[in-house]
């Protein structure tokens, strides 16, 4: 049988391959149309994938009404089928994603993969290894539309520049290729904006974690996880020391989710 991760990358291309197809045969003046049938088409076949290929697991994705059958499973697939809906619909952009990701009780994610169709690229958590270190300034990338309140600060700190970009999946793979050094997020994402990318970066030795150093936790009742680190290894503690002395002079609290903010 088919490993799981194997499985993840294969399912995360696939819907790939169907988002180039359908972004090349949609008008490109409705770029909301086509971010919509991008969404509904790329989960329906994630859905379908999944109930032949593993029938007896539980998902929760983006794209569909969550099912609470999943809080007593012990395995729940974890997917966004369109990561950057945004960026999608602006047909020149490449910062979108797809993410397919298997948490497993006791365990986490064992099984990740993202996809970047646009590259085109496929990442999964058997097949990474740790970037090299960049030479020069820091890079830390943040959401184009919504960066983190403190993000300028903490870059200022860490001597570090931002690079803003969409997508949570394209910015978390900007860290493992060694294009960027960090990714920094605070303005609100839930379980499938994270769960595959973090997968693969840990597998590459990557850190991720909350913004203030706890664990990301899946499969919860309520799937949000308002803030996001993912960093080099070396870079984890200066730049969580950095977070937790803005945050505490200007007693932040993350916002509620947008779903446009990745």
């Amino acid at each position: 049988m088919t490993t799981d991760t194997r499985l993840a990358a294969r399912l995360a291309d696939e819907a790939g391959r169907l988002l180039l197809r359908i972004r090349a045969e949609h008008p490109a003046d409705d770029p909301k149309a086509l971010g919509k049938r991008g969404d509904a088409e790329a989960n329906a076949l994630l859905l379908d994938r999944l109930a032949r290929e593993r029938p007896g697991d539980a998902v929760l994705s983006e794209e569909s009404a969550d099912d609470p059958v999943r809080l007593g499973a012990s395995r729940v697939w974890i997917v966004d089928p369109l990561d950057g809906t945004r960026e999608y619909g602006l047909g020149e952009r490449d910062d979108w994603a797809v993410h397919v990701a298997l948490w497993e009780a006791g365990l986490g994610i064992t099984a990740a993969a993202v996809a970047q169709p646009s590259l085109p690229a496929v990442y999964a958590s058997d097949d990474v290894s740790t970037p090299p270190r960049r030479e020069g300034r820091p890079r830390i990338v943040v959401s184009d539309t919504r960066p983190p309140d403190f993000a300028r600060p903490v870059a200022e700190v860490a001597g570090a520049e931002l690079v803003p970009m969409g997508s949570a999946g394209a910015k978390a793979m900007a860290v493992l290729r060694g294009e960027a050094d960090a990714y920094l997020h605070a303005g609100g994402q839930y379980e499938w904006d994270s769960a595959a990318p973090v997968g693969v970066v840990l597998a590459a030795g990557l850190h991720a974690s909350r913004v203030d150093g706890s664990a990301l936790r899946y499969n919860e009742r309520y799937p949000y996880l308002p803030d996001l680190l993912i960093c080099r290894p070396d870079l984890t503690e200066p730049l969580l020391a950095a977070i937790a002395a803005e945050r505490s002079r200007d007693g932040h609290e993350p916002a509620r989710a947008d779903p446009d903010d990745r």
